[in-house]
């Protein structure tokens, strides 16, 4: 009796895994080809991927093609406490649909396509530091305890072993609950997550005098991240940017 090497033997099982779960768009559930964690033609094309032109500080897309670094109004106006960002898609249509359902629809299967969908936005802030550590924004205990899943951390933990850097899951803390923010003003948004988020009593030396990407789902005014970016500098980091699934248009975004 033949007996297969380990690669060959997980080549074997893959294929029968295939054979009895044909890989599914992630969207509309229709069957598509080249594996699991894809999109079929129609979905792709719904989902508003942000390139080209970019804000330098919050990713979103920007008219005209000139060479940058460039920032939106918004940015402008409202500086941001990091340095870089950027976001892989708009917060709209098809992209929506696959947020929602990965934030709140027990969607963790998506983990891994969207976060390679952060890492490849997040690429060129990234690829020219070395000592580079990904860090997530957190979620209050009590949050977590009811979703049972923190959606930044999957995205974290999958864009940092596609871009090949450090990863600490729990270097922030949420040091209070907070609101659901939907609604809330940009002005009663930073001011219910003032003093918010911490670092980690055991963890904080890891920041100290390195280059920090953190990661989030959505941006929409860039409380949430304001303030995990103010608590990393607060913890020594030597440089803080950020990179997150979606982008709310600042035209939607509250006054």
């Amino acid at each position: 009796m033949a007996f297969l090497d380990g690669a060959a033997a997980r080549d074997r099982w893959r294929g029968l895994v295939a054979q009895l779960y044909p890989p599914q768009c992630m969207l509309c559930g229709a069957l598509v080809e080249g594996g699991a964690h894809r999109l079929c033609a129609t979905c792709w094309r719904e989902v508003a991927f942000l390139s080209g032109l970019v804000c330098e500080s919050c990713g979103i897309a920007l008219p005209g093609d000139g060479p940058g670094p460039v920032h939106c109004d918004d940015c402008l106006a409202r500086p941001k406490p990091w340095m870089r960002g950027r976001a892989a898609i708009a917060y709209k249509g098809a992209g929506r649909q696959l947020i929602l359902g990965f934030k709140h629809g027990d969607r963790t299967d998506l983990a891994p396509a969207l976060g390679a969908w952060v890492a490849q936005a997040a690429r060129p802030i990234a690829a020219d530091r070395g000592d580079l550590l990904i860090v997530p924004v957190p979620l209050h205990w009590r949050r977590l305890a009811l979703r049972r899943y923190n959606q930044a951390a999957l995205l974290a933990r999958a864009a940092a072993g596609l871009l090949g850097a450090a990863h600490c899951p729990d270097l922030l803390i949420r040091t209070r609950p907070t609101p659901v923010l939907e609604g809330h003003s940009r002005a009663a948004r930073h001011a219910t997550l003032d003093g918010a988020i911490r670092p980690h009593p055991r963890r904080a030396g890891l920041a100290r005098g390195r280059a920090v990407l953190l990661i989030d789902d959505v941006m929409t005014t860039g409380a949430t991240l304001s303030a995990a970016a103010e608590a990393l500098r607060a913890a020594g980091a030597e440089r803080v940017d950020v990179a997150v699934l979606a982008r709310v248009a600042p035209d939607r975004a509250l006054p």
